[in-house]
């Protein structure tokens, strides 16, 4: 039997049905939240958001998560031998969200069992709670989906996330010693994605170069970049790359601040870069400066960018 909607208007909420709500939370309860904006096709005949969306919400809430925990989750679950299965998803309604409004979904990993792990949501209009929900996952075989018990690995970075813990490393180091690692995610951001030649990549001068890589839960390089001696007292960045799934969580900004006090501490008092023209409010905001006219490189529009390093 279809569940019939109730319309919430000011005076009239779904508490004045149901009294005995048991899924309330506050903004403070959550450490993560993803922002979004309801659509014009997300609204129903009532001109409220239309109850099945917001589970919607909340899903696309869990994708940005994962991007949170610096997982990019298929190749996570690779590396863990399993793969996360809904089993059960419960949503509470109190209030509704109407066209455009701004709604911030929160999310937080509440317990993790032996092979399940719930997850609690709150849909916010401003600090009003208009939607909670709970969602029950078991960790399984991929193939036979069998429940598998939840990966150590996969426990801990949940608790570091909610415990406002660091959930990667940056390490700044030699082409030995991380090139194996950083190779292919440069082949997926340059090669794959970008479609640069293999042979613009990879050149004699990382042997030579200082590293920089950000390193997930996992040991995934999922950020790195290097640093050159452009000229005397002159570090120049260069092969900045990003996990695509990653990007926009901080972690290029990671890679880019460690190499400039790698060059900050060998003396160095300027830092240049040739900077993709896609990129550069990136490293305008870290003080960069933009030097000279854009050009092509690799069939990519750069921009010369520099930075001068105070003693």
């Amino acid at each position: 039997m279809p569940m019939r909607r109730v319309r919430c208007a000011t005076r009239l909420t779904y508490e004045s049905f149901f009294p005995d709500s048991t899924m309330t939370f506050q903004r403070t309860d959550f450490r993560f939240f993803h922002r979004l904006r309801v659509r014009w096709a997300e609204v129903d005949m009532q001109h409220i958001v239309f109850n099945a969306h917001y589970l919607m919400y909340v899903d696309t809430a869990m994708g940005d998560y994962w991007r949170a925990l610096a997982l990019p989750y298929q190749e996570s679950m690779v590396l863990l031998g399993g793969d996360m299965y809904v089993k059960k998803a419960t949503l509470e309604y109190h209030a509704s969200a109407r066209y455009d409004d701004t709604l911030h979904i929160g999310l937080r990993c509440a317990r993790v069992g032996n092979s399940s792990m719930v997850f609690e949501a709150g849909i916010f209009r401003g600090d009003s709670l208009l939607v909670s929900g709970e969602l029950l996952y078991v960790f399984a075989d991929p193939t036979s989906q069998t429940s598998r018990p939840v990966p150590t690995a996969l426990r801990k970075v949940f608790a570091q996330l909610e415990a406002r813990q660091p959930i990667t490393q940056t390490v700044v180091g030699n082409w030995s010693d991380w090139g194996s690692q950083i190779s292919p995610l440069r082949r997926a951001v340059f090669v794959d994605e970008q479609a640069i030649s293999e042979k613009l990549v990879w050149d004699e001068a990382d042997a030579s170069a200082v590293h920089a890589v950000v390193q997930n839960s996992l040991g995934q390089v999922v950020a790195s970049g290097r640093m050159l001696s452009h000229a005397p007292g002159v570090a120049r960045i260069g092969r900045m790359a990003t996990h695509q799934m990653l990007r926009g969580g901080g972690l290029g900004l990671q890679v880019l601040r460690a190499l400039v006090q790698a060059a900050r501490q060998r003396g160095d008092t300027e830092v240049m870069l040739h900077a993709q023209c896609s990129a550069e409010n990136f490293y305008l905001r870290e003080g960069f400066v933009r030097r000279g006219e854009e050009f092509f490189e690799v069939g990519i529009a750069h921009q010369e960018m520099a930075l001068a390093l105070s003693a």
